[in-house]
């Protein structure tokens, strides 16, 4: 007997959004979280974690013109005491001053119903960690208005 899909396509799917903002430390902080639950509860392919970022450039940043950008200093150049230079040059100052990401974090869980202890467990264990409570989680299961265009939303993204 040979499927023609896999089989999670079949379960119900519960999503869980997290906004993160433009705190890029905080969100590779929770992502380090959430994979740690996923070996811990042995969700290989039943809880899917993809990345929704949101880049845009901030008009007054994007208004400056390129003279005027922060040089970053030459880590080779030498000090008014002949000493080495302590300080490094940070990648792109400038286009990374530019852009302002909005983090959020799409976690898709899809167990099927004889896993539901599981999937509350997995729950709560979530709504107890303060990195992932202080992004305003919130839970989307099938029958909530909103599902279809996050399933799409999720299905979109790589």
């Amino acid at each position: 007997m040979e499927r023609d899909a896999p089989q999670t396509n079949f379960m119900a799917h519960t999503y869980l959004t997290f906004e993160f903002g433009n705190d890029e430390e905080k969100a590779q902080q929770a992502r380090h979280k959430l994979e740690s639950l996923k070996q811990a509860f042995k969700l290989d392919k039943k809880m899917l974690l993809k990345l929704d970022r949101k880049e845009e450039e901030t008009p007054a940043v994007a208004e400056l013109p390129k003279e005027k950008a922060p040089k970053a200093a030459d880590p080779k150049s030498k000090d008014s005491k002949g000493t080495k230079s302590s300080k490094k040059a940070d990648p792109e100052p400038a286009k990374l001053a530019s852009l302002k990401a909005d983090i959020k974090f799409l976690l898709r869980i899809a167990l099927p119903n004889h896993e539901k202890l599981t999937e509350q467990r997995l729950l709560k264990r979530i709504s107890t960690e303060e990195l992932l409570t202080s992004a305003s989680p919130k839970t989307i299961r099938q029958a909530d208005k909103g599902f279809a265009d996050l399933d799409a939303r999720f299905e979109e993204l790589e």
